[in-house]
């Protein structure tokens, strides 16, 4: 693919190069066309400006860069969200989250999103409550600022503040919802995939990957309604060991909830 040429010999240069999704969605945002209209117009020119953007994107790809980084713009719970290095990506089994916290909410809940990272979790639930009181915590400065500009951009009723887990938050909530680091430090996939170019921080979880889990859940009762619930999401060989952490901190009704694939993503509990 040199200079400019047709919107189909572009995609058709991607598509050699990289997956046949991540080729129409590089393509797509890089010669400013939509999906459907690289294979209804492939005749269309090309820009070279387009060509060459789509050139450096398919090499940041190459490199492992990962997609919604090159992008700038990742879909969660149907939500067009900013997304960049300084936070992790929101992924499709964090949405069990949501619905699990969905599921124990009224029309007007007090909602806290422990680790916000892009605020995703806090603006999914804000944007299925209306009413609610949604306060998304990170003790990342920079998190905090992206999902601040997520909230501006989609108009969301959440708001943000700085805290390490519960260190600066005051009042009670109905739900407390967390997707903390939980990944080992030795975990070899830290080393694979689109894990390189994510934040260490919010990946690692200790040792043995449960020191954030730990914290959240031990911390969680003086913040907790009576009645309210706590809502974690682990690692898929994390379940016994986080239902244990529950257990010990007193709470009833402690379940884990399998993810879309089948597996132990998301442990819950109810503060009595």
């Amino acid at each position: 693919m040199t200079g400019a040429g047709t919107v189909g010999a572009c995609l058709d240069a991607a598509r050699a190069a990289l997956p046949r999704l991540e080729a129409e969605l590089l393509a797509a945002r890089a010669l400013d066309v939509t999906a459907s209209a690289l294979y209804a117009f492939p005749e269309r020119p090309a820009s070279a400006k387009g060509c060459a953007c789509l050139r450096a994107h398919m090499a940041r790809r190459q490199r492992g860069e990962p997609v919604a980084y090159i992008l700038g713009e990742w879909e969660f719970w149907s939500l067009p969200l900013k997304v960049d290095a300084r936070a992790l990506i929101p992924r499709p089994e964090t949405e069990g989250l949501v619905e699990a916290a969905l599921e124990r909410t009224g029309p007007a809940p007090r909602v806290l999103d422990l680790g916000t990272g892009c605020g995703a979790i806090a603006l999914a639930i804000a944007a299925e409550r209306p009413a609610a009181a949604v306060l998304g915590a990170d003790n990342d400065p920079a998190c905090l600022a992206l999902a601040q500009e997520n909230a501006q951009r989609l108009a969301s009723t959440a708001s943000f503040q700085h805290s390490h887990w519960y260190t600066d938050i005051a009042g009670e909530f109905d739900v407390i919802v967390s997707n903390p680091p939980y990944v080992a430090a030795g975990d070899p996939h830290l080393a694979q995939g689109d894990l390189r170019f994510e934040p260490k921080g919010a990946l690692v979880g200790g040792p043995d990957g449960l020191a954030a889990l730990r914290s959240v859940i031990g911390g969680a009762a003086p913040h907790l309604a009576s009645g309210g619930w706590l809502i974690v999401e682990h690692g898929c060989d994390q379940g016994g060991h986080t239902r244990r952490l529950f257990d010990a901190a007193g709470f009833a009704a402690v379940a884990t909830l399998q993810d879309a694939a089948g597996l132990p993503r998301v442990t819950l509990g109810r503060h009595s």
